[in-house]
């Protein structure tokens, strides 16, 4: 991967410090790499911009002037130029609308590169963290299945959706779960997007074995139930620590192993358990 600049701090999650380095991890993982490649089916792009915001207009009026396709091409270029390489990730952020995922008095910032107030003392990630994050997880593959933990306001799912077919996205705020329902639901994604209320930290085993999981929120420890419903070959990407945390990519290498690499430090906001009304 090549190294991209420093992302500017933000007030939620955000890499600062470019970079990736390998560690042994414990002793249940291997130190083997899975060459498993799983093909999916052609991407599937959302609507165009115009039509996709015009159908959003039920809600609070978008600031249209200053959350334009320009502004999404500028977000991806500067994308490519931190490091991002995978097209169809580039693609997916340009295609889904940032600003209809935050509150429309930050809708001028939507495409900074900053991660946003969301309420109930979240955040929605930063561009790059999001695309890398997700970069990280599906190189040289298109999982069909997904699993997101920590939905927020929908957005990482809505670009998840973009290349991949069936993405669960699960989260423990009830108020966020609805407002990524809404979401979701404007930009006609719910046959796409299976949203679950619920508590992250146990994953979702109904649903497993998923080709990759994405985890939004920073726990002490990533749980090992997760660990458990990846396919092998898969991967699961997760901020891990507590004052100082780092990206960890976890490749399920065989039906009993697993290596774990570690990646740039970051700041999320903390995996709690249970869930939140």
């Amino acid at each position: 991967m090549n190294k991209p600049r420093r992302p500017a701090a933000g007030p939620g999650p955000h890499n600062t410090h470019p970079g990736a380095r390998s560690g042994d991890g414990r002793a249940a993982f291997s130190a083997a790499n899975s060459n498993t490649r799983i093909l999916g089916p052609r991407p599937f792009v959302l609507p165009r911009p115009a039509a996709t915001e015009s159908a959003a207009s039920a809600g609070p009026p978008a600031n249209l002037g200053l959350n334009s396709e320009r502004q999404r091409h500028e977000m991806v270029r500067r994308l490519r130029a931190q490091g991002i390489t995978d097209e169809r990730v580039l693609a997916a952020m340009g295609a889904v609308p940032r600003h209809l995922f935050v509150d429309q008095g930050l809708a001028s910032r939507a495409y900074d590169d900053a991660a946003l107030p969301i309420g109930y003392s979240q955040t929605i990630s930063q561009p790059w963290v999001v695309a890398h994050m997700i970069e990280a997880m599906a190189r040289d593959r298109t999982p069909q299945k997904v699993l997101e933990i920590g939905a927020g306001c929908g957005y990482q799912a809505a670009v998840l959706a973009q290349f991949v077919p069936v993405v669960h996205a699960v989260e423990r705020v009830q108020g966020l779960y609805e407002q990524a329902r809404r979401h979701l639901d404007a930009l006609a994604l719910p046959g796409r997007v299976h949203l679950s209320f619920g508590d992250g930290m146990a994953g979702l085993a109904r649903h497993a074995p998923f080709e990759g999981i994405v985890v939004a929120a920073a726990g002490v420890k990533i749980p090992e139930v997760l660990f458990d419903q990846l396919a092998v070959g898969a991967r699961l990407i997760a901020p891990e620590g507590s004052t100082h945390q780092r990206l960890m990519l976890i490749e399920r290498t065989g039906p009993a192993s697993w290596q774990r690499t570690e990646l740039e430090p970051v700041r999320f906001v903390p995996l709690r358990p249970g869930t939140q009304a």
